[in-house]
């Protein structure tokens, strides 16, 4: 299982910084200038809620988006969801999304994001993810990101959510 989580850590490493790379490549430093993609790293406290029952959550990773059209956007990341309680006992969550950001030059940029997610542990789930935030850039290519996500398993007798409220820093 500590073969699984390094494995989740490095992922969402090589995934931001490819992204954080190939950005300092192809846009430049000016001011006003369009950015074609962007990584970030985050924490986020939360719950898994499952039928009225509830347990607190951290959730941990990072990932990357590539922008196709205006803020249109493509992104994949990472992450480790465990328990309080049972650290050790987690899930490795690996995401596939589109995303649309708003004003994605300015200060302060909103987005939505949603996607499939594949859940695994001892063995693997499918997942669907949705949320939304906003990048808060106090420098062009340093910021500062807020978001909600939900990850929701779904079977015929019952549907889980993965809640967080996620803080932590985006790059360009």
């Amino acid at each position: 299982m500590r073969i699984l989580k390094y494995l989740v850590v490095s992922a969402s490493m090589i995934i931001a910084l490819s992204v954080w790379a190939q950005a300092q490549s192809s846009a430049s430093s000016e001011e006003g200038k369009e950015h074609r993609g962007q990584g970030y790293v985050f924490f986020a406290p939360g719950a898994i809620v499952k039928e009225g029952y509830s347990v607190a959550t951290a959730h941990f990773g990072g990932g990357g988006e590539a922008f196709l059209y205006k803020g249109l956007g493509l992104g994949a990341e990472a992450g480790y969801v465990t328990s309080w309680q049972n650290f050790g006992n987690g899930v490795g969550l690996v995401s596939f999304n589109g995303s649309y950001h708003f004003n994605r030059d300015k200060k302060l940029s909103p987005f939505v994001s949603g996607g499939y997610t594949l859940g695994f542990q001892s063995d693997t789930a499918n997942l669907i993810n949705f949320g939304g935030g906003v990048n808060y850039w106090f420098r062009d290519r340093v910021g500062l990101r807020f978001e909600f996500r939900d990850h929701v398993y779904s079977e015929s007798s019952f549907t889980t959510h993965y809640l967080g409220g996620r803080i932590g820093f985006s790059f360009r």
